[in-house]
């Protein structure tokens, strides 16, 4: 087998037995990390070490990962001019710093009947994010509220 690493004090091929031995005067482990190689390749090291090394490595990928988050804003079939570029403002803000924009106009008793306006509503507000962030999805009716997520657009 093709020893490797830094605990070897010349790096080449050494029979099974002799990088046994070599591993145990250094009290440390063999370790095979290329099976399919011709021949196997291994290393000395301290195995319990390298295990926490990789998941240490691990986590510290896992939490550098970004997270996503929703933001929600909420209109009325009748939302005022100002309310609305009141909240328009506020949706650039939560698209630049990264957030997805949840966008949903609630219906209550027969406003239901302005499901046609709320749907305008909806696409004149993704009309004008536009250059923030892409509709995810068009907006749809699920019970009384008419749904519609907007996500940031990538930076270059």
């Amino acid at each position: 087998m093709r020893l490797v690493g830094d605990n070897v004090p010349e790096q080449g091929i050494y029979p099974l037995s002799q990088a046994l031995k070599l591993a145990q005067e250094r009290e440390l482990d063999l370790v095979e990390i290329a099976p399919t190689a011709e021949p196997p390749v291994c290393k000395i090291l301290d195995y319990q070490k390298y295990v926490y090394q990789q998941k240490k490595k691990a986590k510290e990928q896992k939490s550098n990962a970004s997270k996503v988050v929703i933001k929600e804003i909420r209109f009325g079939p009748q939302t005022d001019e100002h309310d609305y570029q009141f909240k328009l403002n506020h949706a650039k803000s939560f698209l630049q710093e990264g957030s997805k924009v949840k966008a949903y106009v609630f219906f209550r008793g027969r406003s239901i009947l302005f499901s046609e306006q709320g749907e305008k509503l909806l696409l004149r507000f993704a009309l004008e994010l536009e250059e923030y962030g892409k509709a995810e999805q068009m907006p749809k009716l699920e019970g009384k509220r008419m749904i519609m997520m907007i996500a940031p657009v990538k930076k270059k």
